[in-house]
């Protein structure tokens, strides 16, 4: 509003306010540029067809409230062009161009270039990704941004909010001059929410300066860039009810169907993560400003840069970095009492869903490996392959590196009777997984994975390569030497959703085996 070109003089609106106390700094840019304001929350949907419809329909409404402006002003092409988005008859292409055109019409119309706020840029893109059509959404919204923001001399400036930033994908894979700034970042923390000095004033001038430590302990808690900030729209919220009652405002004003998603998936993994927090206390995880969309499964801390960036986790180091070493993790709680609601009541559900799902079939599973039972052991771990991951999670570049999470993540449970270890010495080499009974009389298991690749390493021959490597190294020696009696060595050998387990020197996988019985077969016949 302030930088917003318009007839009517509204700066008593910000007298006694930061932006009038500065002076010129601002007065001298006040209503002097035309202002687009776009928010593309509507465009959360199930199909591409549908997001693709509210999109039209956004920058529809954007075009109609600037057509008085330009109403007996375009000609030619541009109108033409204008037409056809009032009209809902414009091709993919002008929709893509649309907001780059906008600012051209209006920095012709006024002579000055034109400020854009794009608010929730992402709010389609999450859609997209939960409900299966992320690459073309990624490339409509990569496509608009682009040429909307980027070397566009007819924009004075932009500013983009959202809840992540979408990096290293087409959206801003060419986008590369944008400043950005997270709630980890210092440049803009007391922008993101009320301070603690403006919920005073706001209290004292509602009258309610006695209950401030309850509004501190539902709607406080949230550390951005060093500074304590309050839940803008709880205050808000509360201050505006006649009851002003301590009741949970912000929370299920959005869509969560991206952490739902995300807490199922990875819910063996973070159970008793999620559990420490419950209880009131803090885990230690490092946070990624750029999220990759395509990894949001693979990788487990997406889960936790999810849940801090949209509000359901505080996110505070521990202490300041050190010159030479790398960042200390942050530390993550649930910043206050409204939030802990949605921990005790919808995340919980999501996750208690997951875990009871496949919580029987990982029992058995267990058992199956702690036993030496590879078929049992094959069986259930081909139910997990076939219904926890996408196979499109799998990296292609790495895929051996998605399964070992897959299978870290599974053998999590067994913690804390058995010692999980990955990638660790023992004989000669490095088993994939190791797991060392922690008491005595308890068999311990060895691991070795193998992924095939398409048209290079079959399944069979994946197999062949790990049961040659258990036979070639003594990788049991650490839990011989540990006292354990009864070991399992075993080889498995994934191919997309498909799973094979042998024992260590089995002589032939069961490819080889299936073609030997049809031999015999074939020659009791003849």
């Amino acid at each position: 509003m302030v930088f917003e070109k318009r007839d009517e003089d509204v700066w008593h609106l910000f007298e006694g306010l930061h932006v009038a106390r500065a002076g010129a700094k601002y007065r001298e840019r006040f209503r002097k540029y035309p202002l687009i304001f776009v928010s593309f929350k509507a465009t959360k949907a199930a199909s591409w067809e549908e997001c693709r419809r509210q999109i039209q329909a956004v920058i529809r409404r954007l075009y109609e409230h600037h057509w008085p402006v330009f109403e007996g002003r375009l000609a030619g092409g541009d109108l033409r062009d204008y037409r056809a988005i009032l009209d809902d008859q414009a091709d993919e292409v002008q929709y893509k161009l649309s907001l780059a055109q906008l600012t051209r019409y209006l920095h012709q119309v006024h002579g000055t270039p034109a400020v854009v706020l794009i608010d929730e840029y992402d709010a389609g893109i999450h859609a997209s990704y939960t409900h299966g059509f992320y690459n073309e959404a990624i490339g409509f919204f990569g496509g608009l941004f682009l040429a909307g923001l980027k070397d566009n001399s007819h924009l004075e400036r932009a500013v983009m909010t959202g809840i992540l930033r979408v990096s290293r994908e087409s959206i801003f894979s060419d986008l590369n001059n944008l400043g950005v700034y997270t709630l980890l970042r210092s440049e803009f923390n007391t922008c993101f929410g009320f301070t603690e000095s403006e919920v005073a004033t706001l209290m004292d001038r509602a009258e309610l300066t006695g209950i401030l430590p309850a509004i501190r302990s539902y709607y406080n808690g949230y550390e951005f860039g060093g500074v304590d900030i309050y839940n803008p729209w709880s205050i808000l919220s509360f201050l505006a009810s006649e009851e002003r009652q301590l009741v949970a405002h912000w929370v299920g004003t959005s869509s969560n169907l991206l952490i739902q998603e995300l807490l199922q998936h990875h819910a063996w993994g973070v159970r008793r993560d999620m559990q420490t927090l419950l209880e009131g206390g803090y885990i230690e995880k490092h946070l990624d400003e750029n999220v990759v969309f395509p990894r949001l499964k693979e990788d487990q801390n997406a889960l936790w840069n999810l849940l801090v960036f949209s509000g359901y986790l505080k996110a505070a180091r521990p202490g300041p970095p050190v010159v030479g070493e790398p960042p200390p993790p942050y530390r993550l709680s649930i910043p206050n009492v409204e939030v802990a609601g949605v921990y005790r009541t919808t995340f919980q559900s999501w996750m208690s869903g997951a875990l009871t799902a496949h919580g029987g079939g990982l029992q058995v599973m267990l058992e199956g490996m702690l036993g030496g039972d590879t078929r049992k052991f094959e069986a259930n771990l081909q139910k997990f392959a076939e219904s926890l991951p996408s196979y499109h999670d799998v990296d292609r570049a790495d895929p051996e590196k998605f399964y070992h999470g897959m299978m870290i993540g599974l053998l999590a449970s067994l913690e804390p009777e058995y010692e999980v270890r990955s990638n660790r010495e023992s004989g000669n080499g490095r088993p994939d997984v190791l797991i060392k009974p922690r008491k005595a009389g308890k068999p311990g298991v060895v691991l070795e994975l193998k992924v095939a690749r398409q048209g290079e390493k079959t399944i069979e021959k994946a197999m062949a390569e790990g049961l040659k490597q258990l036979a070639a190294s003594d990788y049991a020696a650490e839990l011989r030497a540990a006292g354990v009696e009864t070991i399992h060595e075993m080889a498995i050998a994934f191919n997309g959703k498909r799973v094979m387990v042998l024992p260590k020197g089995a002589k032939r996988t069961k490819k080889k085996r299936a073609a030997n019985k049809a031999a015999g077969r074939l020659r009791k016949r003849g």
